[in-house]
C-alpha cells in the first residue's frame, strides 16, 4: 500500500515537471515570436518616411524658370507620394551633392559626373531614371548626349590647332561634358593638359552661360552639352549658324534623376512612378517634356554610369 502511494506521488511529480517544462517551452516560443515581430517592425521603421520631400537640380542659367516648368512634375510627385514638396535652390553642382550626402535633399537631378562623385561618397545616392531626348540641332535622339567644343563662326578659331593660347570656357568642376570629358577625353588632342595648351581656362557656371560667352566673344571656345546648347538656340539667344563645332565626344548618359535609397521602398516606388509615368497626354506634363525635349523618361541603374566612373578614375590618376 505504501509502495503504491509512493508510485502515485512520483507520477504526479513527473506530470508537474512535464507541465512546467511545457509552459517554459511555450513561453520561450512566445518570446521568440515577439522578438521577431519587434525586429520586423524595427526594420520597417529603419527606412525614412519624411513628412516632406526636398527636391533639387544642379543649377542652370535659368534655374528659377526651370523650377516653374517642373511644377507639373512636383505636383504629380506630391499627389503620388502624399507628401509636401520643397525645392532647394542650389548655388553649384557641389551644393546639390552635399545636400544629398547631408540627407537634406531627398530627390534630385544631377549631372552624370556629379552623380558618380556623390555615389562614390555615399552609395545611398541612387539613380532611378533619366529622359530619352528627342533629336535637336546638335542633340541626337536617345538617353544620351555629347560634349561639343564650339567657337564663334567668323572668328580665327576654326580648328583645334588655332586655339593654342586662347581663353577656354568650362562649366563647373562637377560638370561631365563641361569639365570631365574635356580634361580626360579631349585633352590628349592638345598634349594632355588643357591648362597648358590654352592661355586661360575659366568656369562660367552653366552650359548656357558658356554658349552665350562664346557668342559674345567673352571666351574664344567652350565645351557645352549638346542638349543645353540646343536650349539656348531654341530660346533665340544665339543662332546655330553662328557657331563652329570643332570636336564632339562619344555619347554620355543623360542627367540622372536620383533619390536616397534609405527612403522607404513604397515611397521610392511612388517617386519612380511619378517620373516614369509622365505623359504628353497631360498638358502640364507635356509642357515639361517639351522643355526637356523628351517624349518619356526611362529607367536607369548605377551601372549605366560606369563609363563616367572609368573617366573619373582616369582623371584622378592625372593628379
Amino acid at each position: 500500500m505504501i509502495r503504491s502511494r509512493e508510485l502515485t506521488a512520483r507520477k504526479a511529480d513527473s506530470c508537474q515537471k512535464l507541465k512546467r517544462a511545457a509552459r517554459s517551452i511555450a513561453h520561450s516560443i512566445v518570446a521568440v515570436v515577439a522578438l521577431a515581430a519587434i525586429a520586423t517592425v524595427a526594420n520597417a521603421q529603419s527606412c525614412e518616411d519624411p513628412e516632406e520631400l526636398t527636391f533639387a537640380m544642379v543649377p542652370t542659367e535659368e534655374t528659377v524658370a526651370e523650377l516653374q516648368l517642373y511644377k507639373p512634375v512636383t505636383d504629380r510627385l506630391a499627389t503620388e507620394t502624399g507628401k509636401k514638396i520643397q525645392f532647394f535652390m542650389p548655388t553649384s553642382y557641389a551644393s546639390v551633392v552635399e545636400g544629398l550626402l547631408g540627407q537634406f535633399i531627398d530627390v534630385a537631378v544631377l549631372g552624370p559626373y556629379s552623380y558618380v562623385i556623390a555615389n562614390s561618397k555615399d552609395s545611398t545616392v541612387e539613380v532611378f531614371a533619366t529622359y530619352a531626348k528627342r533629336p535637336g540641332h546638335l542633340q541626337e535622339e536617345g538617353p544620351g548626349y555629347k560634349a561639343a567644343l564650339v567657337t564663334k563662326k567668323g572668328s580665327n578659331y576654326t580648328s583645334i590647332d588655332s586655339l593654342s593660347g586662347t581663353t577656354l570656357g568650362l562649366v563647373d568642376p562637377g560638370s561631365t561634358s563641361g569639365n570631365l570629358f574635356p580634361r580626360v577625353v579631349f585633352a590628349p588632342e592638345v598634349g594632355g593638359d588643357l591648362d597648358e595648351y590654352f592661355g586661360k581656362v575659366v568656369y562660367t557656371g552653366s552650359h548656357e552661360l558658356s554658349t552665350v560667352a562664346v557668342a559674345k566673344g567673352k571666351v574664344d571656345a567652350a565645351f557645352v552639352a549638346t542638349h543645353r546648347f540646343d536650349n539656348v538656340v531654341n530660346k533665340g539667344e544665339v543662332k546655330l549658324e553662328d557657331f563652329n563645332v570643332l570636336w564632339s565626344s562619344p555619347p554620355i548618359p543623360q542627367d540622372p534623376f536620383v533619390y536616397r535609397s534609405t527612403l522607404c521602398d513604397d515611397l521610392k516606388a511612388k517617386v519612380r512612378a511619378t517620373f516614369l509615368g509622365l505623359s504628353p497626354s497631360n498638358p502640364g506634363e507635356k509642357n515639361f517634356l517639351d522643355n526637356v525635349k523628351s517624349n518619356k523618361f526611362v529607367a536607369m541603374s548605377s551601372k549605366d554610369y560606369d563609363v563616367i566612373r572609368e573617366l573619373k578614375k582616369a582623371k584622378d590618376a592625372l593628379k
